[in-house]
């Protein structure tokens, strides 16, 4: 799996970086930032979870 995340949809309203704090996080400057852009299989859950919550859809999963 391939993370990307569009940052012209993205309103940073965090809840990603709840779900998946592994994957991503909210930086001092607003903008959530990957932390793993290739996630490990445990966290692919995780990170659907965070996808399919995010409100603008900005979360892109890429399946390998």
């Amino acid at each position: 799996m391939r993370v990307t995340v569009d940052l012209d949809l993205c309103a940073s309203t965090g809840g990603c970086a709840q779900t998946c704090p592994e994957v991503f996080e909210i930086g001092d400057d607003g903008y959530v930032h990957i932390l793993r852009e290739h996630p490990e299989a445990d966290l692919h859950d995780q990170v659907r979870d965070a996808a399919d919550l995010c409100p603008t859809a900005a979360i892109e999963l890429i399946e390998s």
